[in-house]
């Protein structure tokens, strides 16, 4: 395929001289000094500092209405545990988000698109789970593939049924997991609707044991697993998502050495959220130096959603993955590109600047990698690429 533009003068992290990229039919065709073709377009990038575009590999941005009431509980002393047991919490984002179509929740889940698409971010995970009800579930990834054909942006989404219980379920988890988690699953898979499944493994959740079938099912579909793990309490639920190699466990902040064996070896992302870590002022962080010790690569996301992580800047996140995590300036950014794109089962499509992959990079107004990391408040993208074709 003939090369359409390259892209000249660019620093890459981690390389010593500038490189071009050569970008043919939207995807990379070559890396490198001196590139050339003698019909292509050349872009000078000015010497300005290259990455690949970000990921956001774990989000909740469709959803109806938001919880800064909560916000205000918590400043006064409640815990996320005793809101979400008073009612309050996913539930409380369940009578928001039921009470949109799939129309109103694109229109409220667009703000947070494009101040994600601002900041570099090409990809974006979509997770259902505040429907808690086949239809609202599938509304909302109906919303999430709506979304892809709104904006320039790569959309994943994971089917997350298995979020918390709804207060008008019928039956007990057991009843819920094979009535709405399972058969909603089957519903959204005949309409084209899921990438992943999903689900929150917790004791104000889904044990393990509850959560099986609904895994079991997702192997039988062909799908891969994630999972919601070890944040508030150790669960078990890593053991659970190893045995089903799982493409990520998530929080993961109450994991034992077992649990980080166990994900190595089956290969899965640990995503980290310093958002919900610092929005629920947590004191255990995640084993960070042990994840890094046994080699499993670490992902961050932003968690965007309306109660325990309202935030919607992947640029704020690798800050607070540096500073609260103990992060290196490397594996942050890592984690928002080539380990983000392990943890969506995107690793042969983009998360990287290699030949072959989809031409998705964003250059930045910054001397050296550090300065997207070390920096909170200030956005120094010059621009953004998209399968080879530039915002703006």
């Amino acid at each position: 395929m003939a090369i359409d533009t390259i892209w000249k003068n660019a620093r890459a992290c981690g390389a010593g001289a500038p490189v071009d990229i050569a970008v043919a039919g939207g995807r990379i065709a070559g890396v490198g000094p001196g590139l050339t073709a003698s019909e292509a377009e050349v872009v000078d990038c000015g010497g300005r500092l290259v990455t690949p575009a970000f990921i956001d590999c774990h989000s909740h941005i469709v959803h109806g209405g938001d919880r800064t009431a909560e916000f205000e509980m918590r400043l006064e002393g409640a815990s996320y545990e005793q809101i979400a047991r008073a009612g309050g919490g996913i539930v409380e984002t369940m009578r928001a988000t039921r009470a949109l179509d799939a129309d109103g929740l694109v229109a409220a889940a667009l703000p947070r698109v494009d101040a994600l698409l601002a900041e570099g971010v090409s990809t974006i995970e979509v997770k259902s789970g505040y429907g808690l009800a086949i239809e609202p579930e599938l509304d909302m990834l109906r919303a999430a593939r709506r979304i892809e054909s709104l904006r320039p942006v790569r959309i994943r989404t994971s089917w997350l049924a298995a979020h918390a219980m709804p207060p008008d379920a019928a039956g007990d988890k057991a009843d819920y997991i094979r009535d709405v988690a399972i058969a909603g699953l089957n519903a959204a898979v005949a309409e084209g609707l899921v990438d992943a499944v999903d689900a929150f493994c917790e004791g104000l959740a889904f044990s393990p044991g509850e959560i099986e079938p609904l895994f079991a099912r997702a192997a039988a579909l062909g799908l891969p697993v994630r999972l919601h793990t070890e944040q508030l309490t150790r669960s078990g639920g890593a053991l659970l998502a190893a045995r089903y190699g799982a493409l990520s466990v998530d929080h993961f902040e109450h994991a034992a050495p077992e649990d980080i064996a166990a994900i190595a070896a089956s290969g899965s992302v640990a995503v980290l959220l310093p958002g919900a870590f610092y929005m629920l002022r947590m004191t255990q962080a995640p084993p960070v130096a042990a994840l890094r010790a046994a080699g499993v690569p670490m992902a961050l996301a932003t968690d965007c959603n309306p109660g325990s992580s309202p935030i919607s800047s992947l640029l704020l996140t690798l800050n607070m993955g540096a500073v609260l995590f103990g992060m290196t300036v490397r594996e942050c950014l890592d984690g928002v590109t080539g380990n983000a794109a392990r943890a969506l089962g995107l690793r042969e499509e983009t998360g990287r600047l290699a030949p072959g992959l989809s031409a998705d990079f964003t250059l930045w107004d910054a001397e050296r990698p550090a300065e997207l990391v070390g920096r909170a408040g200030l956005n120094p993208i010059h621009r953004r690429v998209f399968r080879g074709m530039p915002d703006g």
